[in-house]
Formats: structure tokens, sequence, C-alpha cells
């Protein structure tokens, strides 16, 4: 075929040109300010950290050097970033004719083939939910303090509780930004350009090698449970398992439990024994207290990644319908109050209240055991000890137990969420947290990467949705959310559509009305 006749053969959607225009956002004094001051603590949290790491005061840092300290960072958040922009785009673009950039984004394409086959898109949600984990607890052995009480740059001990104690405010800001919520906001947007590229594939073929592993596989013994008490059917893509395949996907689970047993009960034996880091850093907090923690904000995150599955899936029924207890109307008179616009709020203030609980369960589950003096837990070897030192342990009990399992139930039960006094509070938190802007700095970096990478909107490439439909590509349904994943929130942005991360909504209501 010529590349004229290819270039026929290739579907075409008549677009407008002012699609650009529609995601800009008025710049007022106030969002000015935090605009500046977020970007201004994120470079003092950026010297802190390097403070932290060339006086050997965090745990990489001092075992093996500054540099491999440093360099490991670097490499975490390069990848933290891809792996929060690649599920922003792969589950916003299932629902849009791929062969409308077939040809444009051919790297895009093969993203898509692989991830939108079968399951597959539930089992790259389900690998990269234990990888984001994993990548952040080794953010935490990098960047934060084993001693948050030594001497850093000569600061005031006030300043130092705050940005390196409780809350550790610097490693927050540092990884939200410059990890997450930069590269979440540009591929919201340009889901197309995000994933056009190598890098994406490796993090796809990355995170379905995690899936296939089994680690996880405890995660679907659960979805089961939750099926059969809630009455409602797995909804899946592929032939029930048979033979071989069953086998081999049942053993996988028992092996996974095998795994969740192994480190529920060596960080449990460890906290007892006042053998965490916490108990290091914190000599005064007792093995019981530790225990409470530890369970306490797992179950933080827990609500939290159950809460914004219920809400994007509550937002589909009307009104009258959302809430019925007096904690699920106020929940959502002020989740949905006005066109919506708390709903963005409350998931960067999620954001940032998920990564302080995950730093913190972080240094929780990590061990100061040292290996060779006989107290390794359950007489592991030594190097299996130094593994555990690391807490890894604890990645594998927060993402299974802490994250898959209460979005499985929020997508079992969204109305029991609702109607949680604990929801409306968290709700309250988590919007509170926005109204600071502490990561507002990630808006003013998205438009910076944007330009250098010379990403386009998504509309620029295959229309609205409504330009899409108009040219006989209309979108495809999303099905039933019973037992998928959602990973993050991004649940069904619709390609080439403004929503409401860009800003206030009512602009935009006015804006289409005129």
């Amino acid at each position: 075929m010529s590349a004229t006749e290819a270039a026929a053969a290739t579907p075409v959607v008549e677009k407008s040109d002012n699609h650009a225009d529609a995601h800009d956002v008025k710049l007022t004094p106030l969002l000015a300010f935090k605009y500046v001051a977020s970007l201004g603590l994120m470079v003092f949290s950026m010297v802190l950290v390097g403070a932290l790491i060339f006086t050997k005061n965090t745990r990489v840092a001092q075992e093996a050097s500054p540099w491999v300290s440093l360099i490991v960072l670097i490499l975490a958040v390069l990848w933290l970033t891809m792996i929060e922009g690649q599920q922003a785009s792969l589950v916003g673009l299932p629902p849009v004719d791929p062969d409308l950039y077939k040809d444009s984004h051919p790297m895009t394409y093969k993203n898509a083939a692989i991830a939108f086959k079968g399951d597959n898109l539930d089992r790259y949600l389900m690998g990269r939910q234990f990888m984001v984990l994993l990548v952040v607890f080794v953010i935490n052995q990098c960047a934060s303090p084993m001693d948050p009480s030594a001497d850093v740059l000569g600061l005031p001990d006030g300043v130092k509780t705050v940005f390196l104690d409780v809350p550790g405010l610097g490693m927050i800001i540092f990884t939200c930004i410059l990890g997450q919520l930069t590269t979440q906001v540009n591929a919201s947007h340009c889901m197309i350009d995000t994933i056009n590229n190598y890098f994406a594939l490796f993090t796809l073929y990355t995170t379905m090698v995690v899936e296939f592993s089994g680690i996880m596989h405890a995660s679907y013994l659960i979805q089961n449970i939750l099926s059969g008490i809630s009455g409602k059917p797995i909804m899946t893509n592929e032939e029930p398992r048979t033979g071989f395949t069953f086998a081999f996907f049942w053993g996988r689970v028992v092996m996974s439990v095998a795994i969740l047993s192994f480190c529920m009960a060596a960080t449990l034996v460890a906290l007892f024994n006042g053998q965490t880091s916490i108990s290091t850093k914190y000599p005064s907090i007792t093995p019981g207290i530790s225990v409470f923690l530890f369970f306490f904000f797992m179950a933080i995150v827990g609500m939290l990644e159950g809460m914004q599955i219920a809400f994007f899936a509550v937002a589909k029924l009307p009104a009258n319908e959302r809430g019925t207890s007096f904690f699920g109307r106020k929940t959502c008179e002020l989740l949905f109050k006005g066109n919506g616009e708390n709903l963005p709020g409350f998931m960067i203030g999620r954001q940032l209240t998920v990564v302080a609980s995950f730093f913190l369960v972080g240094s929780i589950t990590s061990m100061n055991i040292e290996p060779g003096t006989g107290e390794n837990i359950f007489g592991v070897s030594d190097s299996a000890q130094t593994f555990l030192n690391y807490g890894f342990q604890g990645a594998v009990i927060t993402t299974i137990l802490a994250s898959i399992s209460w979005q499985l139930a929020a997508s079992a039960f969204p109305i029991a969420f609702l109607n949680n006094p604990v929801t409306y509070i968290l709700l309250c938190v988590a919007l509170f947290l926005e109204f600071t802007g502490l990561c507002s700095g990630a808006w003013v970096l998205a438009r910076v990467l944007k330009t250098t990478l010379k990403y386009q909107y998504d509309e620029v490439y295959v229309g609205t949705p409504e330009e899409r439909a108009a040219n006989n590509h209309a979108d495809k349904a999303y099905g039933d959310d019973m037992g998928h994943l959602a990973g993050a929130g991004f649940r069904g942005y619709a390609c080439g559509s403004r929503d409401a991360l860009d800003g206030p909504i009512e602009e935009i209501a006015a804006d289409e009305g005129a």
C-alpha cells in the first residue's frame, strides 16, 4: 500500500482549532502566590534532601554512598513520573478508536494494543500499584532522614520538625510535585503524547511482569470474596480459566497469600520487639503504639484509595441516590458542590495524604536488625535480613491490604463508603490540604514540561468526544466497574475533553454557554 493509500485509509476526524485555548486558566493574584510559594517550597525541599544525602543522614547514603543514594533517587523519581503519567493515559484511552492515532503515534498504539487486550488493563493497574509503592519506598530509603534531629544546614528545630520529621513536609512536596502531579496533570490532557515512547512501553512490560509473577495475586482472592458478598459478578473480557491456566492462576494466589502472611508476620514481630526504624527514631514510642500506628496509617491509605473509587462511581448516579445517610448526603453535597469543582481538589489533597502515609508506613516497616548478630527475623539469612531492613515487605502489605483491597471493596459497595463518617472527615482534610496550595507548583512545571517536550492536547490529534461522535468515531462506553482497579483516581476522563484538573468549572460552563 502506498503512503497516499495509507493516509486515505486512516480515519480522519474534523477538528476545530481553538481547543488549546480552552485549557487556559485565568491567573489571579492568589493563584500566582500559590504557584510561587509552592515552587519555593519544592526548591527548599530539594536542597534539604541533598543536604541529608551528602551528610549521610539517609539509609542508602549511609550504607552505600551519597552518590549512589542521589543517583537511585533521581532514577526512582523519573520512573515514578512515567508510572503515574502512563496510568492516566491508559485508563483514558480505551474508549477512543486506536486507528485515530495509529499512524501519528505508533508507540502509543503499541502500548494500547497490549494494555487493551483482554483483561490486561487490570493486570497493568495491579502491577502498577505495587510499583508505585515500591518506588516510593525506595525514595523513602534514599531521601528520608535516619536522624531528624541532626543538624541540617543550621536550620532551627521547628523547621526540621515540619520538613524532615513529622509530617515530613519536605519529602511529601518533593515526591508529589516532581514524581506524581506534574506528569498526571499533563497526561490527563496529553494522553497520546505521554506514552508515545519506549520508556512507557518498558514500564508497561515491567508492570505486566510484576503482575504475572503472582506476588499480588492474593488481591484476586479478595476480589472473588467481595464479588460473592456483594452479589456482583466480576466483569471480564476473557474466557473462564480451565485446566493448566486455572491451576497456574490459583497456585499463584496461594503463593501470594503465603508471601503476604510472611511479610505481615515479620513486620508484626519486628514491631513488637522494637526492631524497626520507628523505634530507633522515636524511642519513646512503645511497641504497642507502633503496631497501632501501622494499622492506622494503613487504614488511612485504604480509605483514601476506596474513596476515590466510590466518588467516581457515584458521580454517575442521580443526586438523590448518592447518599443514604446523614454523612453520605453531607459528603456528596460537599464533593459535588456547584458543578463538582471539589472533586479535583479532593484528588490533590488525597495525593498529599496518601504519600505522607506511604512514607510513614515505610518508616514503620523498615527494620534496624544488624545481620550477623543472631537476631534475624525467623532466623532468615543475613542477605534476606538486609533486604527486610529496607522495609520492602511493607510495600507488599500496603499494596494488597491498604490499596487494592479497598479499591475493590469500594467498587462493590460505593454507597457504604459514602455513608461512612470517616469519609466526610478525610474529604474535609483533603480539601484543606489542596486549598493550602502546597503542590500548586505542579501546574507550572507541567506547562514547562509540556512546552519542552512539545506535547499537544489530545483533541489536536483525535478531536473532542463530541467531534469524534459527529464524525462516526464515537467513543466506546466503559463497562461496569465491579472488580476493576482505577489507579490514582484517573478513571474515565474522556480523551480530548476538559476535566476539572484545569481550573474552575464555572468558567468552563460560562465559556461554553457564550
